[in-house]
Protein backbone atom coordinates (compact mmCIF):
# COMPACT_ATOMS: atom_id res chain seq x y z
CA UNK A 1 0.00 0.00 0.00
CA UNK A 2 1.29 3.58 -0.51
CA UNK A 3 1.21 4.44 2.60
CA UNK A 4 3.47 2.20 3.76
CA UNK A 5 6.64 4.71 2.31
CA UNK A 6 5.84 6.50 5.38
CA UNK A 7 5.01 3.92 7.77
CA UNK A 8 8.02 2.14 7.06
CA UNK A 9 10.45 5.10 8.30
CA UNK A 10 7.98 6.38 11.77
CA UNK A 11 8.27 2.63 12.88
CA UNK A 12 12.32 2.29 12.14
CA UNK A 13 12.52 5.41 13.50
CA UNK A 14 10.56 5.11 16.66
CA UNK A 15 12.53 1.78 17.48
CA UNK A 16 16.11 3.26 16.47
CA UNK A 17 15.91 5.70 19.43
CA UNK A 18 15.93 2.27 21.59
CA UNK A 19 18.25 0.37 19.90
CA UNK A 20 22.23 0.38 20.78
CA UNK A 21 24.30 2.91 18.31
CA UNK A 22 25.65 0.19 15.94
CA UNK A 23 21.88 -1.95 15.87
CA UNK A 24 20.61 1.42 14.81
CA UNK A 25 23.26 2.54 12.31
CA UNK A 26 21.93 -1.13 10.83
CA UNK A 27 18.26 -0.25 10.78
CA UNK A 28 19.13 3.28 9.64
CA UNK A 29 20.69 1.59 6.01
CA UNK A 30 17.84 -1.17 6.21
CA UNK A 31 15.03 1.48 5.87
CA UNK A 32 16.86 3.22 3.61
CA UNK A 33 17.44 0.43 1.14
CA UNK A 34 13.62 -0.64 1.98
CA UNK A 35 12.50 2.97 1.17
CA UNK A 36 13.88 2.53 -2.00
CA UNK A 37 12.44 -0.73 -2.90
CA UNK A 38 9.02 0.77 -1.90
CA UNK A 39 9.26 4.25 -4.23
CA UNK A 40 10.45 1.70 -6.73
CA UNK A 41 7.24 -0.82 -6.57
CA UNK A 42 4.76 2.59 -6.33
CA UNK A 43 6.59 4.45 -9.47
CA UNK A 44 6.43 1.48 -11.77
CA UNK A 45 3.41 -0.33 -10.17
CA UNK A 46 0.95 1.65 -8.15
CA UNK A 47 -0.44 -0.08 -5.34
CA UNK A 48 -2.64 2.67 -4.22
CA UNK A 49 -3.68 3.63 -0.87
CA UNK A 50 -5.85 2.50 1.82
CA UNK A 51 -7.21 6.20 2.44
CA UNK A 52 -8.17 7.33 -1.68
CA UNK A 53 -9.74 10.79 0.48
CA UNK A 54 -6.06 11.24 2.22
CA UNK A 55 -3.34 10.11 -0.15
CA UNK A 56 -2.67 9.53 -3.77
CA UNK A 57 0.28 8.02 -6.19
CA UNK A 58 0.68 11.96 -8.11
CA UNK A 59 3.35 12.35 -11.09
CA UNK A 60 4.61 15.37 -8.90
CA UNK A 61 4.72 13.24 -5.82
CA UNK A 62 6.42 10.40 -6.92
CA UNK A 63 9.14 12.79 -8.33
CA UNK A 64 10.23 14.43 -5.19
CA UNK A 65 9.82 11.06 -3.41
CA UNK A 66 11.84 9.08 -5.88
CA UNK A 67 14.40 11.99 -5.97
CA UNK A 68 14.26 11.80 -1.83
CA UNK A 69 14.67 7.96 -1.38
CA UNK A 70 17.53 8.56 -3.71
CA UNK A 71 18.91 10.33 -1.58
CA UNK A 72 17.81 9.29 2.02
CA UNK A 73 20.14 5.86 0.93
CA UNK A 74 23.84 7.81 -0.04
CA UNK A 75 22.89 9.91 2.28
CA UNK A 76 22.59 6.37 5.00
CA UNK A 77 25.34 5.02 4.01
CA UNK A 78 27.92 8.55 4.36
CA UNK A 79 26.06 8.72 7.71
CA UNK A 80 27.41 6.05 8.86
CA UNK A 81 30.94 6.36 8.18
CA UNK A 82 30.63 9.94 9.41
CA UNK A 83 29.31 8.91 12.53
CA UNK A 84 32.64 6.82 12.87
CA UNK A 85 34.59 9.82 12.46
CA UNK A 86 32.72 11.79 14.77
CA UNK A 87 31.55 12.12 18.73
CA UNK A 88 27.82 12.25 18.97
CA UNK A 89 26.60 11.79 22.71
CA UNK A 90 23.01 11.41 21.22
CA UNK A 91 23.94 9.63 17.89
CA UNK A 92 20.71 7.59 18.41
CA UNK A 93 18.64 10.54 18.73
CA UNK A 94 20.29 11.77 15.30
CA UNK A 95 19.87 8.76 13.63
CA UNK A 96 15.80 8.39 14.72
CA UNK A 97 15.07 11.71 13.67
CA UNK A 98 16.94 10.90 10.44
CA UNK A 99 14.37 8.01 10.01
CA UNK A 100 11.27 9.80 10.93
CA UNK A 101 12.45 13.06 9.36
CA UNK A 102 12.10 10.96 5.94
CA UNK A 103 8.47 9.68 6.99
CA UNK A 104 7.09 12.97 7.18
CA UNK A 105 8.62 14.09 4.24
CA UNK A 106 7.11 10.77 2.45
CA UNK A 107 3.82 11.92 3.90
CA UNK A 108 4.11 15.16 2.31
CA UNK A 109 5.28 13.80 -1.10
CA UNK A 110 2.19 11.29 -1.15
CA UNK A 111 -0.73 13.63 0.49
CA UNK A 112 -4.00 14.32 -1.69
CA UNK A 113 -6.07 15.79 1.24
CA UNK A 114 -5.14 19.48 1.65
CA UNK A 115 -4.97 19.49 5.21
CA UNK A 116 -3.36 16.07 5.78
CA UNK A 117 -0.17 18.09 3.19
CA UNK A 118 -0.15 20.58 6.22
CA UNK A 119 0.06 18.64 8.89
CA UNK A 120 2.79 16.66 6.91
CA UNK A 121 4.34 19.97 6.11
CA UNK A 122 4.04 20.75 9.79
CA UNK A 123 5.60 17.48 10.99
CA UNK A 124 8.74 17.79 8.68
CA UNK A 125 9.71 20.94 11.31
CA UNK A 126 8.90 18.74 14.35
CA UNK A 127 10.94 15.70 13.08
CA UNK A 128 14.20 17.40 11.79
CA UNK A 129 14.32 20.28 14.71
CA UNK A 130 16.49 17.36 16.39
CA UNK A 131 19.14 17.66 13.44
CA UNK A 132 19.98 21.18 13.82
CA UNK A 133 20.03 21.12 17.13
CA UNK A 134 22.31 17.57 18.24
CA UNK A 135 25.67 19.47 18.89
CA UNK A 136 23.63 21.40 21.84
CA UNK A 137 25.61 24.29 21.06
CA UNK A 138 24.69 28.06 21.42
CA UNK A 139 24.45 28.80 17.67
CA UNK A 140 23.18 25.61 17.31
CA UNK A 141 20.08 25.84 20.15
CA UNK A 142 19.73 29.44 18.71
CA UNK A 143 19.20 28.32 14.37
CA UNK A 144 16.66 25.09 15.74
CA UNK A 145 14.66 28.19 17.65
CA UNK A 146 14.76 30.61 14.63
CA UNK A 147 13.81 27.27 12.26
CA UNK A 148 11.26 26.02 14.41
CA UNK A 149 9.38 29.48 15.21
CA UNK A 150 9.42 30.93 11.40
CA UNK A 151 8.38 28.22 9.88
CA UNK A 152 5.69 27.35 12.55
CA UNK A 153 4.75 31.01 11.57
CA UNK A 154 5.27 29.95 7.89
CA UNK A 155 2.65 26.73 8.59
CA UNK A 156 -0.19 28.99 10.35
CA UNK A 157 -0.33 31.05 7.11
CA UNK A 158 -0.08 28.12 4.91
CA UNK A 159 -3.06 26.58 7.35
CA UNK A 160 -4.71 29.85 6.56
CA UNK A 161 -4.47 29.71 2.92
CA UNK A 162 -5.84 25.88 2.67
CA UNK A 163 -9.04 27.23 4.50
CA UNK A 164 -9.46 30.06 1.84
CA UNK A 165 -9.06 27.74 -0.98
CA UNK A 166 -11.58 25.27 1.13
CA UNK A 167 -13.74 27.99 1.56
CA UNK A 168 -13.55 29.05 -2.18
CA UNK A 169 -15.52 26.00 -3.04
CA UNK A 170 -18.11 26.88 -0.09
CA UNK A 171 -18.86 30.21 -2.13
CA UNK A 172 -19.47 28.14 -5.10
CA UNK A 173 -22.09 25.71 -5.83
CA UNK A 174 -19.75 22.70 -5.60
CA UNK A 175 -19.37 20.74 -2.88
CA UNK A 176 -16.38 18.01 -3.23
CA UNK A 177 -14.03 16.46 -1.17
CA UNK A 178 -10.86 18.72 0.20
CA UNK A 179 -8.56 16.97 -1.89
CA UNK A 180 -6.59 18.53 -4.94
CA UNK A 181 -7.48 15.94 -6.74
CA UNK A 182 -11.38 16.54 -6.68
CA UNK A 183 -10.87 20.36 -6.37
CA UNK A 184 -8.63 19.77 -9.72
CA UNK A 185 -11.69 18.49 -11.32
CA UNK A 186 -14.14 21.85 -10.47
CA UNK A 187 -11.48 24.38 -10.47
CA UNK A 188 -13.62 26.30 -13.34
CA UNK A 189 -16.40 26.37 -10.62
CA UNK A 190 -14.30 27.63 -7.24
CA UNK A 191 -14.86 31.14 -6.14
CA UNK A 192 -11.66 33.44 -7.82
CA UNK A 193 -11.62 36.15 -4.79
CA UNK A 194 -11.05 33.53 -2.15
CA UNK A 195 -8.81 31.45 -4.70
CA UNK A 196 -6.37 34.54 -5.25
CA UNK A 197 -6.42 34.74 -1.89
CA UNK A 198 -5.60 31.38 -0.41
CA UNK A 199 -2.73 31.24 -3.14
CA UNK A 200 -0.96 34.26 -1.81
CA UNK A 201 -0.83 32.51 1.90
CA UNK A 202 0.12 29.11 0.75
CA UNK A 203 3.14 30.86 -1.50
CA UNK A 204 4.31 32.97 1.96
CA UNK A 205 3.75 30.21 4.22
CA UNK A 206 4.66 26.92 2.08
CA UNK A 207 7.61 29.33 0.52
CA UNK A 208 9.29 29.81 3.91
CA UNK A 209 9.76 26.45 4.19
CA UNK A 210 10.81 26.29 0.70
CA UNK A 211 13.19 29.08 1.31
CA UNK A 212 12.19 31.92 -0.63
CA UNK A 213 12.83 35.45 0.19
CA UNK A 214 12.16 37.10 2.22
CA UNK A 215 11.15 34.28 4.29
CA UNK A 216 13.95 32.23 3.97
CA UNK A 217 16.01 33.77 6.86
CA UNK A 218 15.94 30.37 9.03
CA UNK A 219 17.71 28.45 6.18
CA UNK A 220 21.25 29.89 6.43
CA UNK A 221 21.71 29.04 10.02
CA UNK A 222 19.91 25.83 9.99
CA UNK A 223 21.94 24.25 7.58
CA UNK A 224 25.10 25.98 8.81
CA UNK A 225 24.70 24.13 12.09
CA UNK A 226 22.99 20.65 11.19
CA UNK A 227 25.92 18.00 11.11
CA UNK A 228 26.43 17.28 7.18
CA UNK A 229 24.02 14.47 6.28
CA UNK A 230 21.38 16.47 8.00
CA UNK A 231 22.18 19.39 6.00
CA UNK A 232 22.47 17.08 2.91
CA UNK A 233 18.31 16.15 3.58
CA UNK A 234 17.29 19.76 4.70
CA UNK A 235 18.46 21.20 1.26
CA UNK A 236 18.22 17.84 -1.02
CA UNK A 237 14.49 16.81 0.06
CA UNK A 238 13.07 18.98 2.33
CA UNK A 239 12.45 22.21 0.01
CA UNK A 240 11.69 19.83 -2.56
CA UNK A 241 8.62 19.14 -0.10
CA UNK A 242 7.75 22.65 0.48
CA UNK A 243 7.70 23.50 -2.83
CA UNK A 244 5.21 20.31 -3.82
CA UNK A 245 2.71 22.50 -1.55
CA UNK A 246 3.50 25.56 -4.12
CA UNK A 247 3.21 23.73 -7.06
CA UNK A 248 -0.26 21.61 -5.97
CA UNK A 249 -1.79 25.14 -5.46
CA UNK A 250 -0.63 26.35 -8.56
CA UNK A 251 -2.21 23.31 -10.41
CA UNK A 252 -5.44 24.41 -8.72
CA UNK A 253 -4.71 28.14 -10.11
CA UNK A 254 -4.21 27.06 -13.65
CA UNK A 255 -6.65 25.03 -13.63
CA UNK A 256 -9.24 27.71 -12.21
CA UNK A 257 -7.91 30.50 -15.14
CA UNK A 258 -5.84 31.94 -12.92
CA UNK A 259 -2.60 30.42 -14.35
CA UNK A 260 -0.78 34.25 -15.07
CA UNK A 261 -1.76 35.96 -11.76
CA UNK A 262 -0.02 32.68 -9.95
CA UNK A 263 2.97 32.28 -12.48
CA UNK A 264 3.28 36.07 -11.61
CA UNK A 265 3.70 35.78 -7.91
CA UNK A 266 5.97 32.87 -8.38
CA UNK A 267 8.37 34.68 -11.01
CA UNK A 268 8.26 37.68 -8.28
CA UNK A 269 9.37 35.48 -5.25
CA UNK A 270 11.76 33.59 -7.23
CA UNK A 271 13.47 36.93 -8.41
CA UNK A 272 13.71 38.28 -5.05
CA UNK A 273 15.19 34.94 -3.75
CA UNK A 274 17.93 35.11 -6.60
CA UNK A 275 18.56 38.67 -5.67
CA UNK A 276 18.77 38.50 -1.82
CA UNK A 277 21.56 35.07 -2.58
CA UNK A 278 23.54 37.45 -4.74
CA UNK A 279 23.65 40.14 -1.92
CA UNK A 280 24.55 37.81 0.85
CA UNK A 281 26.81 35.39 -1.18
CA UNK A 282 29.47 37.84 -1.86
CA UNK A 283 30.80 38.63 1.62
CA UNK A 284 30.05 34.84 3.51
CA UNK A 285 32.61 33.81 5.43
CA UNK A 286 31.23 30.19 6.32
CA UNK A 287 31.35 27.22 3.48
CA UNK A 288 27.92 25.82 4.66
CA UNK A 289 25.95 29.32 4.79
CA UNK A 290 27.59 29.96 1.23
CA UNK A 291 25.73 26.88 0.33
CA UNK A 292 22.62 27.85 2.07
CA UNK A 293 22.16 30.51 -0.13
CA UNK A 294 22.55 28.80 -3.13
CA UNK A 295 19.84 26.73 -2.04
CA UNK A 296 17.89 29.89 -1.47
CA UNK A 297 19.08 30.88 -5.44
CA UNK A 298 18.11 27.45 -6.56
CA UNK A 299 14.69 27.26 -5.06
CA UNK A 300 14.19 31.24 -6.71
CA UNK A 301 15.01 29.45 -10.31
CA UNK A 302 12.42 26.89 -9.53
CA UNK A 303 9.88 29.07 -9.44
CA UNK A 304 10.74 31.50 -11.87
CA UNK A 305 10.20 28.19 -14.46
CA UNK A 306 7.79 26.93 -12.78
CA UNK A 307 5.64 30.82 -13.63
CA UNK A 308 6.35 31.20 -16.59
CA UNK A 309 5.41 28.02 -17.69
CA UNK A 310 6.04 25.68 -21.15
CA UNK A 311 9.58 24.65 -21.57
CA UNK A 312 10.43 26.61 -18.82
CA UNK A 313 8.08 24.84 -16.29
CA UNK A 314 9.62 21.67 -17.78
CA UNK A 315 13.19 23.10 -17.06
CA UNK A 316 11.71 23.34 -13.56
CA UNK A 317 11.50 20.52 -12.92
CA UNK A 318 14.80 19.40 -14.36
CA UNK A 319 16.40 21.98 -12.27
CA UNK A 320 14.76 20.32 -9.07
CA UNK A 321 16.27 16.81 -9.85
CA UNK A 322 19.99 18.63 -10.31
CA UNK A 323 20.01 20.52 -7.69
CA UNK A 324 18.93 17.77 -4.98
CA UNK A 325 21.45 15.51 -6.48
CA UNK A 326 24.83 18.29 -6.52
CA UNK A 327 23.50 20.40 -3.60
CA UNK A 328 23.54 16.71 -1.41
CA UNK A 329 26.80 16.03 -2.82
CA UNK A 330 28.24 19.43 -1.62
CA UNK A 331 27.14 19.02 1.58
CA UNK A 332 28.78 16.03 2.26
CA UNK A 333 31.68 17.11 0.67
CA UNK A 334 31.49 19.76 3.43
CA UNK A 335 31.06 17.35 5.76
CA UNK A 336 34.85 15.83 5.08
CA UNK A 337 35.96 19.32 4.61
CA UNK A 338 34.78 20.09 8.67
CA UNK A 339 36.37 16.91 9.62
CA UNK A 340 39.60 17.50 8.44
CA UNK A 341 40.05 21.12 8.93
CA UNK A 342 37.81 21.36 11.83
CA UNK A 343 36.41 24.75 10.75
CA UNK A 344 33.96 26.00 8.81
CA UNK A 345 35.51 29.34 7.93
CA UNK A 346 36.42 29.81 4.46
CA UNK A 347 39.56 31.66 5.37
CA UNK A 348 41.43 28.80 7.44
CA UNK A 349 40.26 26.24 4.53
CA UNK A 350 42.94 26.44 2.22
CA UNK A 351 44.72 24.23 0.37
CA UNK A 352 42.64 21.49 -0.26
CA UNK A 353 43.79 20.46 -3.85
CA UNK A 354 47.51 19.31 -1.83
CA UNK A 355 45.43 17.92 1.71
CA UNK A 356 42.35 16.80 0.43
CA UNK A 357 42.33 16.37 -3.52
CA UNK A 358 39.29 13.82 -3.39
CA UNK A 359 37.69 15.74 -1.42
CA UNK A 360 39.25 19.09 -3.44
CA UNK A 361 37.88 17.73 -7.00
CA UNK A 362 34.54 16.31 -5.33
CA UNK A 363 33.90 20.28 -4.26
CA UNK A 364 34.99 21.91 -7.26
CA UNK A 365 33.15 19.94 -9.52
CA UNK A 366 29.92 19.78 -7.47
CA UNK A 367 30.50 24.08 -7.40
CA UNK A 368 30.93 23.60 -11.54
CA UNK A 369 27.39 21.51 -11.28
CA UNK A 370 25.71 24.14 -9.28
CA UNK A 371 26.92 27.20 -10.91
CA UNK A 372 24.89 25.84 -14.19
CA UNK A 373 28.51 24.52 -16.07
CA UNK A 374 28.42 22.04 -19.21
CA UNK A 375 27.74 19.36 -18.80
CA UNK A 376 26.02 18.94 -16.05
CA UNK A 377 22.18 19.33 -15.46
CA UNK A 378 21.98 22.89 -14.04
CA UNK A 379 23.03 24.13 -17.51
CA UNK A 380 20.57 22.96 -19.19
CA UNK A 381 17.81 23.83 -17.07
CA UNK A 382 18.88 27.41 -16.88
CA UNK A 383 18.96 27.80 -20.57
CA UNK A 384 15.55 26.73 -20.73
CA UNK A 385 14.70 28.64 -18.62
CA UNK A 386 15.80 31.96 -20.55
CA UNK A 387 14.73 30.43 -23.83
CA UNK A 388 11.05 29.96 -22.38
CA UNK A 389 11.03 33.65 -21.03
CA UNK A 390 12.23 34.93 -24.16
CA UNK A 391 9.53 32.83 -26.04
CA UNK A 392 6.84 34.46 -23.85
CA UNK A 393 8.06 37.77 -24.20
CA UNK A 394 9.32 38.20 -20.47
CA UNK A 395 12.67 40.08 -21.36
CA UNK A 396 12.84 42.22 -18.23
CA UNK A 397 12.28 38.93 -15.84
CA UNK A 398 15.18 37.31 -17.81
CA UNK A 399 17.67 40.50 -17.69
CA UNK A 400 17.20 40.08 -13.59
CA UNK A 401 17.38 36.49 -13.63
CA UNK A 402 20.66 36.60 -16.44
CA UNK A 403 22.45 38.94 -14.00
CA UNK A 404 21.86 37.22 -10.66
CA UNK A 405 23.39 34.28 -12.34
CA UNK A 406 26.41 36.06 -13.12
CA UNK A 407 26.37 37.93 -9.61
CA UNK A 408 26.08 34.30 -7.40
CA UNK A 409 28.99 32.91 -10.10
CA UNK A 410 31.36 35.74 -9.39
CA UNK A 411 30.86 35.76 -5.33
CA UNK A 412 30.66 31.93 -5.13
CA UNK A 413 33.48 31.63 -7.62
CA UNK A 414 35.92 33.56 -5.47
CA UNK A 415 35.47 31.62 -2.37
CA UNK A 416 35.75 28.30 -3.60
CA UNK A 417 39.01 29.23 -5.17
CA UNK A 418 40.28 30.20 -2.35
CA UNK A 419 39.26 27.14 -1.02
CA UNK A 420 40.41 24.82 -3.07
CA UNK A 421 43.92 26.30 -5.32
CA UNK A 422 45.31 29.09 -2.38
CA UNK A 423 47.78 27.50 -0.32
CA UNK A 424 48.55 26.27 3.19
CA UNK A 425 51.38 26.86 5.59
CA UNK A 426 50.42 24.28 7.63
CA UNK A 427 50.21 20.39 6.20
CA UNK A 428 47.81 19.83 9.75
CA UNK A 429 45.05 17.03 9.03
CA UNK A 430 42.65 16.58 11.55
CA UNK A 431 40.86 13.16 10.00
CA UNK A 432 42.56 11.46 6.52
CA UNK A 433 40.75 11.03 3.92
CA UNK A 434 38.50 8.35 3.19
CA UNK A 435 36.96 6.81 0.41
CA UNK A 436 34.20 5.28 2.23
CA UNK A 437 33.03 9.23 2.94
CA UNK A 438 34.33 10.37 -0.74
CA UNK A 439 32.62 7.85 -2.68
CA UNK A 440 28.05 8.69 -1.85
CA UNK A 441 28.97 12.42 -3.23
CA UNK A 442 30.61 11.21 -5.98
CA UNK A 443 27.85 8.69 -6.87
CA UNK A 444 24.93 11.61 -6.38
CA UNK A 445 27.58 13.94 -9.34
CA UNK A 446 27.90 11.02 -11.13
CA UNK A 447 23.53 10.49 -11.25
CA UNK A 448 23.70 14.06 -12.43
CA UNK A 449 25.70 13.57 -15.06
CA UNK A 450 23.99 10.39 -16.21
CA UNK A 451 20.49 11.86 -16.50
CA UNK A 452 21.95 14.39 -18.74
CA UNK A 453 23.20 11.86 -20.89
CA UNK A 454 20.48 9.30 -20.46
CA UNK A 455 17.12 9.77 -18.70
CA UNK A 456 15.04 6.87 -18.21
CA UNK A 457 11.48 7.02 -20.32
CA UNK A 458 9.95 6.32 -17.18
CA UNK A 459 11.44 9.60 -15.45
CA UNK A 460 11.02 11.64 -18.92
CA UNK A 461 7.03 10.60 -18.81
CA UNK A 462 6.55 11.48 -14.90
CA UNK A 463 7.92 14.83 -15.63
CA UNK A 464 5.59 15.52 -19.02
CA UNK A 465 2.59 14.12 -16.98
CA UNK A 466 3.40 16.06 -13.58
CA UNK A 467 3.64 19.41 -15.87
CA UNK A 468 1.02 18.71 -18.29
CA UNK A 469 -1.44 20.17 -15.80
CA UNK A 470 0.10 23.61 -15.65
CA UNK A 471 0.47 23.75 -19.56
CA UNK A 472 4.44 22.94 -19.20
CA UNK A 473 5.85 21.33 -22.63
CA UNK A 474 8.70 19.43 -23.41
CA UNK A 475 8.61 20.73 -27.36
CA UNK A 476 9.38 24.59 -26.32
Amino acid sequence: MLQSVFLLPFLAGTAVFFLPVKSGRLLLLATALFHVLITALEWFQATGPLQTQYFANTPEGMLVLGIMSFLFLLISIYTVFYMAEVEMSKEPVFNASMLLFLGAMSMVAVADHIIMLWVAVEATTLMSAPLIFVHRSKESLEATWKYVLICSVGIALALLGSFFIIFSMEMSTVHVPISFSSFNDVADQLNTVWLKAGFIFIVIGYGTKMGLAPMHTWLPDAHSEAPSPASALLSGALLNCAFLGVYRCHQLMVGAGLGDYSGNVLIAFGLVSMLVSAVFILNQTDYKRMLAYSSIENMGIIAVGIGIGGIAAFAAMLHMIHHSLIKSSLFLTTGNILLGYGTKSIDRTRGMLRLFPETAITFFAGFAGISGFPPFGLFISELLIVMGAIKTGRYVVISIFIFCLILIFAGASRLVMQMVFSSRDSDERLVPEQWSRALPPIILLLTSLTLVLWMPDSLFLTIQHAISSIGGTVNG
